[in-house]
């Protein structure tokens, strides 16, 4: 019978990590910001999470200085977006070729 009683434990753990997560997120991030990374995660989950823990890792570090506004959030998804990027926050433009492979020999329409 230990068991129930650990799992009721872990839940309460689990919910109270997930408030103070919320509360965190709340004072560290603006209401436009706030907004975004809500709209955000109604389309992808995955993406919003990866989000929030980087903001909260960085907040515990104390890498933040005031509150994220929506523009800094902008910029942090589009880094987080594109891990390859220098570290003045700049790409360098990805060139694109397009290669065509044309058969020889085998042209018909010169059919006559």
């Amino acid at each position: 019978m230990q068991a129930p009683q650990q799992s009721k434990d872990d839940d309460a753990k689990l919910q109270q990590e997930e408030q103070m997560r919320r509360e965190l997120l709340a004072t560290i991030l603006d209401t436009a910001a706030r907004e975004r990374l809500s709209r955000i995660s109604l389309v992808s989950l995955e993406r919003s999470k990866q989000i929030e823990m980087i903001l909260v890792r960085m907040a515990q570090s104390g890498q933040l200085k005031g509150r994220v506004s929506e523009e800094q959030l902008i910029d942090l998804l589009n880094q987080a977006s594109n891990p390859m990027e220098g570290a003045d926050g700049k790409s360098a433009p990805k060139k694109t070729t397009i290669v065509y492979h044309r058969r020889k020999g085998m042209d018909d329409d010169l059919d006559i």
